[in-house]
């Protein structure tokens, strides 16, 4: 049976325990440790220009966060950076957006599809949909798409919301007018598995999942194509004038901290976080295994070549469903936990994506109303 803490905030007891947004403040404890490391100290006259280095492509991403951006990835050995353009931007959701815009933008017809294999990202529905742009519409399911002319597919690996490792389902290798944008948020060692050194054309990062600073809004974009990063670079600087300085000045600060750690036995984060996601993802699936009504996936284990053994994958969410005919986030909610539902990933009421990356006594709080819990059957009439 699993032992569920006991020392829980006694004001978590009758709040709502909301799960459903990925905020990754799971990682605080961890950065309090590091301390001071991480401090930058802006003064009132730094930083002012709207521009970082003008004889580069991105001309507001500032220098130093390129470098380190670079050096992470060369340390960890997930991604490739050489011959590539990095453009940065207020999350991987502005970069999203401006890729699309990009490939949409370069095409010869339009509205160029956007595709996606359910259970996908919400948020890409969202991303889209909102403005309503003629240069390109949401078609939905990957997996049923059939439509002639060209397309994008977004390509989530791992996948958010199940955790599973993805490749591109449409497959038109020949087709000139198929592009696809990989999205690598949580392809990074406390995480999954690091099997390879991903080559792609566009490679979509986020600070926010790598090491919880959500806060600072940065993400990166590896692009090939020199086209593509310009049309990405006029789509941010259209939308927000480049991106904050400040930010990018304590993402590259913290990055190289982070960078640093791996040599280390005592401080390495990636071991902190894959040992913390561990204990989390057992406690979950006592929980499950004891209830005999909910159901998670399971991941196959892997080589990863950061840590050198075979391991197993613990995702930043759990795809929490039921085996039987249940909507799953209205009898969550009963309970006061609110998660993102399976209906909006393109999937069914019986699931929905948990975030694994609350705070610790906000995560036991979950875990004992999760196993506290009696469903309700659904009729349909």
């Amino acid at each position: 049976m699993v032992k569920l803490e006991n020392s829980m905030n006694m004001a978590l007891s009758d709040s709502i325990i909301n799960l459903d947004h990925g905020d990754p403040t799971a990682y605080e404890e961890y950065w309090k440790k590091i301390g001071d490391r991480c401090t930058v100290t802006i003064r009132g006259w730094d930083l002012m220009s709207y521009f970082s280095d003008v004889t580069n492509l991105c001309w507001f991403l500032e220098p130093e966060l390129a470098d380190a951006i670079k050096e992470l990835h060369g340390v960890v050995g997930n991604a490739a950076t050489e011959d590539r353009h990095i453009v940065v931007g207020t999350g991987s959701t502005q970069l999203c957006q401006a890729a699309v815009h990009a490939l949409a933008s370069l095409a010869g017809t339009q509205p160029v599809s956007v595709v996606a294999a359910a259970p996908y990202y919400s948020t890409y529905v969202e991303e889209t949909t909102y403005v309503r742009s003629g240069m390109y519409k949401w078609e939905g399911d990957a997996w049923g798409f059939d439509k002639s002319g060209p397309y994008i597919e977004l390509v989530t690996s791992p996948n958010n919301p199940d955790g599973t490792i993805r490749e591109t389902v449409v497959n038109r290798p020949d087709d000139e007018e198929a592009k696809v944008i990989h999205d690598f948020a949580y392809y990074w060692p406390h995480y999954t598995p690091i099997t390879r050194r991903q080559d792609h054309d566009i490679m979509l990062f986020t600070f926010s999942k790598i090491t919880g600073h959500a806060g600072s809004r940065i993400g990166w974009a590896l692009v090939k194509d020199k086209e593509v990063a310009k049309k990405m670079v006029e789509y941010i600087v259209v939308n927000s004038i480049g991106v904050s300085k400040e930010s990018q000045i304590r993402t590259a600060k913290i990055l190289k901290v982070l960078k640093e750690t791996c040599k280390s036995e005592s401080e390495n984060f990636f071991e902190y976080g894959r040992d913390m996601m561990k204990n989390r993802w057992e406690k979950l699936r006592e929980v499950v295994k004891e209830s005999d009504v909910f159901t998670l996936p399971k991941y196959p284990e892997a080589h990863c070549n950061f840590f050198g053994k075979s391991l197993e994958s613990y995702p930043a969410f759990a795809w929490l469903g039921t085996k039987g005919e249940t909507d799953l986030v209205s009898d969550l909610r009963k309970h006061k936990v609110m998660t993102r539902a399976g209906e909006r990933c393109g999937s069914d009421k019986k699931h929905v994506r948990v975030s694994m990356l609350s705070r610790e006594d906000v995560f036991n709080a979950f875990l004992e109303r999760l196993a506290n819990m009696k469903l309700t059957k659904t009729i349909d009439l």
